[in-house]
């Protein structure tokens, strides 16, 4: 591959591009007859991006810049604005905003509070002896505890009934979400049942 030079004498000989089909490396200038058949071919988008830009609108000029004008007042100080100033002794006292710090133990010590109110409330309301939920019998009743969530009652009654002939099984769910809360409650058909599996699963 060569390098040549635009016909045209006003061309710069350092702008230069190489031409694949001629295997030569010319580029021709922006009066060079070359450019006018080389962007006859280019579609009118590509053509747009060569159209000249409008010509800069005409502003005539400053009489004067802005730090050569002349003010009517000259500058002054604030000495003469002081009586205008509030009496400090009138002056309300400064209120303290409070910290992120006292704001996380204002909102813990409300959450508190807030739950020993509904636990009082709940323990009001509660009448163990009139409890429909609260059935069988203390003595013979088993309390299991970190209760698996996936664990179902026939899981939970193959495992125990081992120890003892089981009589109810009842796994405690949330009453909102409906899942189980993770513990449960075997009641067995005799006490020593119980002891037993209490005495042996320990053990």
């Amino acid at each position: 591959m060569t390098l040549s030079r635009c016909s045209e004498t006003s061309c710069d000989p350092c702008l230069l591009t190489c031409s694949p089909r001629s295997g030569t490396s010319s580029r021709p200038c922006s009066g060079c007859p070359l450019l006018g058949k080389m962007t006859q071919f280019l579609p009118p988008n590509l053509l747009a991006l060569f159209a000249p830009r409008d010509p800069i609108p005409y502003l005539p000029p400053l009489e004067k810049l802005p730090h050569e004008k002349h003010h009517n007042q000259p500058y002054c100080g604030i000495a003469p604005y002081i009586r205008e100033f509030e009496d400090p002794r009138d002056a309300p006292p400064p209120t303290r905003a409070e910290t992120r710090e006292e704001r996380m133990e204002r909102k813990r010590r409300e959450k508190i509070e807030r739950r020993q109110q509904e636990v009082e409330t709940e323990l009001k309301m509660w009448d163990p002896h009139n409890d429909p939920n609260a059935q069988g019998d203390a003595f013979k009743t088993l309390f299991v505890a970190r209760v698996n969530y996936d664990t179902t009652e026939s899981k939970l009654r193959r495992e125990f009934e081992v120890y003892g002939p089981i009589k109810r099984i009842h796994m405690v769910y949330s009453k909102r979400s409906g899942k189980p809360r993770g513990y449960a409650f075997i009641e067995y058909e005799h006490e020593r049942d119980m002891h037993s599996t209490t005495q042996l699963a320990c053990s």
